[in-house]
């Protein structure tokens, strides 16, 4: 019998049958974000006891900025892995448009905006030529995407010279990891984010109404803005409140890179969950030959997947060399095993199918956190890869099992 509970065709269930249809999926596997949330709880408990300095307000505004880039990569990854693909090519990809990018800012420092632009095409154009192989040649996302891993590193020394390293000297990419909103800016991103949370909880309303669908009750949608009003507030309350040791130069306000990396999730939870283009990656990791008989074109869908997993690392790229100020050989190697772990703690089934944006995003916090965590008890930057597999293997564990209730659960239907 189905633990599903039944709502009647554009008629509004109870707040009460969300939870109960909610606790169901649990029971059948679907976990979403739970282990994120639980991993992220865990892990503040922990290092807030083992230091002083994990809750401070430097720590914190420091914890949001590191996020950034790992948050990036683990989005753009997040398209690949729910078609049910990998691209470990994706940091060193990053690596080398932006090791191009720097060394066209030597020659032409004037146009760095075309420069960006030149480096984006090259991720681009390694999407493509990663997608076109999986695709249309039949060769195994794994294996075409390890030989760029192993054979862009190569690129990136030639393009460096033999010194592997080259200093950004551009203000515009290094204000975007060091520099802060005026304090009002802050606050109106806040309302912002409201308006936007509001309007497209009534635009989901109103599409599943129009089409005979069920809805959930408004009074959810009001907690969810509630939430998001509240958490909002007291982070940006927190972030703007001088943090600087140094009485005379004061640190305060949100992180520039924060509005980039919140417009990064918007549009992409908007692709993923509110166009038909995302219910075709979904199908496409859910069932290749159900889509394909659905008239889906999975080639295609493929080929798109991995060229915005490209593309999208390229800001991840950008947010990299903003943070360190250059750009060097082995830029990317680890970064993107982080992604990996990150979308996978998230609730990303690396089986393909199923995964949401926003749950990622918890996932790259808890690997950001685990990082940012280690390094302030002083344990030996060796350790956090260590720390980093372990969490990926019983993320990859759960996800498994999960999978395999799932399945048992809908056999018992």
């Amino acid at each position: 019998m189905s633990d599903v509970v039944p709502i009647k065709t554009g008629h509004e269930g109870s707040t009460a049958d969300q939870f109960r249809a909610y606790f169901s999926r649990l029971r059948a596997g679907e976990m979403g974000a739970v282990p994120a949330v639980g991993a992220m709880l865990l892990l503040v408990a922990l290092f807030s006891a083992l230091s002083p300095y994990f809750l401070t307000t430097i720590n914190i505004a420091n914890l949001f900025v590191q996020t950034a880039t790992i948050l990036t990569m683990t989005v753009a990854l997040v398209f690949v892995i729910v078609i049910g693909e990998i691209d470990l090519s994706a940091g060193v990809t990053a690596g080398t448009g932006m090791a191009i990018f720097v060394k066209l800012n030597q020659v032409l420092p004037q146009y760095w905006i075309w420069n960006l632009a030149f480096a984006f095409l090259i991720g681009l154009a390694v999407g493509w030529f990663i997608g076109f192989f999986v695709a249309k040649i039949g060769v195994p996302s794994f294996v075409i995407s390890l030989a760029l891993y192993l054979a862009l590193p190569g690129v990136m020394l030639i393009i460096l010279g033999e010194g592997g390293v080259l200093r950004v000297e551009v203000p515009e990419i290094q204000a975007i990891m060091n520099k802060n909103l005026p304090l009002w800016a802050g606050w109106a991103m806040l309302g912002l984010c409201l308006v936007l949370t509001l309007a497209m909880g009534l635009w989901d309303r109103a599409r599943r109404v129009k089409a005979q669908l069920p809805v959930r009750p408004l009074t959810l949608l009001w907690i969810k803005v509630a939430s998001v009003a509240v958490l909002g507030a007291a982070a940006i309350a927190l972030l703007s409140t001088n943090r600087s040791q140094n009485a005379f130069m004061p640190i305060a306000g949100v992180p520039l890179v924060i509005p980039f990396v919140l417009t990064i999730l918007f549009l992409c939870t908007f692709l993923l969950d509110r166009t038909k283009f995302g219910r075709h990656l979904f199908a496409v990791g859910g069932n290749p030959e159900a889509a394909r008989r659905a008239g889906i074109k999975v080639a295609r869908i493929r080929i798109y997947a991995f060229i915005i997993c490209s593309s999208l690392a390229m800001l991840s790229g950008v947010f990299n060399i903003s943070r360190i100020g250059n750009v060097e050989s082995s830029a990317g190697r680890a970064i993107v095993l982080q992604g990996v772990a990150a979308a996978v703690v998230g609730g990303v089934s690396l089986f393909g199918g199923r995964g949401r944006v926003a749950h990622a995003a918890l996932g790259a916090f808890v690997i950001a956190m685990i990082d940012n965590g280690l390094g302030l008890i002083g344990i030996p930057a060796g350790v956090n890869f260590i720390v980093t597999g372990g969490v990926l293997a019983v993320a990859a564990t759960v996800d498994a099992l999960a999978r395999r209730r799932s399945g048992a659960s809908l056999n018992r239907t």
